[in-house]
């Protein structure tokens, strides 16, 4: 009896130390296992996606096509083609077909203009600055804010002088032809291209440094142009917009060849018309304030389809700005509610995506 009672003592001073019951070492095992397995499956889930993606990269459109990815790769090397537009159009929008996409903030590309081009795009934005310093003052300077201008990024050399080069191409002067009359686009040789100029600095003297720079355009009659009470298209579609004073563009009666970007939810009861505007803008939040987990409401459509059918009834075409471009859905579905709703120009970051989207 005395002997039994040391056994049950012994087996409870084991039991203390940590030894445990067969009951709960069998009880672990299942859980470990589940775990094992549960890491394992997550592992071969993110290797298949992982597979998926690499392969589904492959079938992805390119940037460019062929010729305009070696374009850009080499872009201003000696030899490279690029002297002298030797490659444009044939070679680099043989196959475009213009879409109604705004390039926004067409100067951050690795290529200003170009790039925009050949993803179709139907208007590019370039920011312009002014200064009052003598050795700057000749020029207008591209970029968003002031830390982002360089010296030889300028209005001219960006924009001015290229759509000089590339309309004198598209325009050439032979046996066959001598007019003046196509566009930037060769398979839409009667597509007018939009300049959006978005005035940053002191308006007034600023829009005037425009209007000059304007005239290598001008007077090779390239600018769509308001005369004796009617506009008359050309390849070039200059619109101002930022810190252009309206007023100073409407001054002559008789002939513009500049237009406004009108304010889209302020045009009940204003002056703006297709004789001194062309586009009629506002940011998307600023016109039917936020969506709703990247949805708008019936009250939201609504206010979009208003704006849109009041700056339609003005021969003005819609553009909503400061679109969100993530997450993709989101933007997606408000890039598709948009084009339906009848707004004419999309406006993107990101061409490429925009030129994407199924267009018919």
């Amino acid at each position: 009896m005395h002997e039994g009672s040391g056994n049950i003592e012994t087996f409870n001073l084991d039991f203390e130390k940590g030894d445990e019951p067969d009951g709960t070492r069998a009880r672990r095992k299942p859980c470990l296992i589940f775990w094992v397995a549960c890491t394992f499956t997550f592992m071969i889930i993110l290797l298949t996606v992982d597979i998926v993606l690499r392969f589904g990269r492959k079938t992805w459109p390119k940037d460019e096509g062929t010729a305009a990815e070696k374009v850009f790769s080499n872009w201003g090397k000696p030899g490279s083609g690029t002297e002298g537009l030797s490659w444009y159009p044939t070679d680099f929008l043989q196959d475009v077909v213009p879409k109604p996409i705004h390039s926004h903030n067409d100067y951050w590309r690795k290529v200003p203009l170009f790039t925009a081009l050949q993803q179709g795009c139907l208007s590019v934005e370039a920011d312009v600055w002014l200064f009052d310093d003598p050795e700057r003052r000749d020029h207008l300077y591209i970029g968003h804010d002031e830390a982002s201008l360089q010296s030889d990024r300028t209005f001219e050399s960006l924009y001015i002088q290229p759509l000089v080069d590339i309309l004198t191409r598209q325009n050439p002067i032979t046996d066959f032809y001598n007019a003046s009359s196509r566009g930037v686009f060769d398979a839409a040789p009667n597509q007018s291209l939009t300049l959006l100029v978005d005035v940053k600095s002191a308006g007034p003297e600023t829009w005037t440094m425009v209007i000059e720079q304007l005239e290598p355009l001008r007077e090779r009659g390239w600018l769509t142009h308001y005369a004796n009470g009617t506009v008359h298209t050309r390849p070039i579609t200059v619109v101002c917009t930022g810190g252009t004073p309206f007023d100073l563009l409407v001054q002559n009666t008789t002939y513009r060849d500049y237009f406004f970007d009108a304010p889209l939810a302020q045009l009940s009861g204003s002056a703006y018309d297709a004789t001194n505007s062309y586009y009629a803008s506002v940011s998307l939040g600023a016109a039917i304030g936020k969506t709703w987990m990247g949805s708008f409401s019936a009250a939201q459509v609504d206010k979009i389809r208003q704006q849109v059918g009041e700056a339609h009834a003005r021969g003005l075409k819609a553009r909503y700005w400061d679109l969100p471009e993530w997450p993709l859905k989101t933007r997606n579905y408000i890039w598709d509610l948009l084009v339906d709703e009848g707004v004419d120009l999309l406006n993107a970051d990101d061409v490429r995506a925009a030129a994407r989207r199924d267009w018919d």
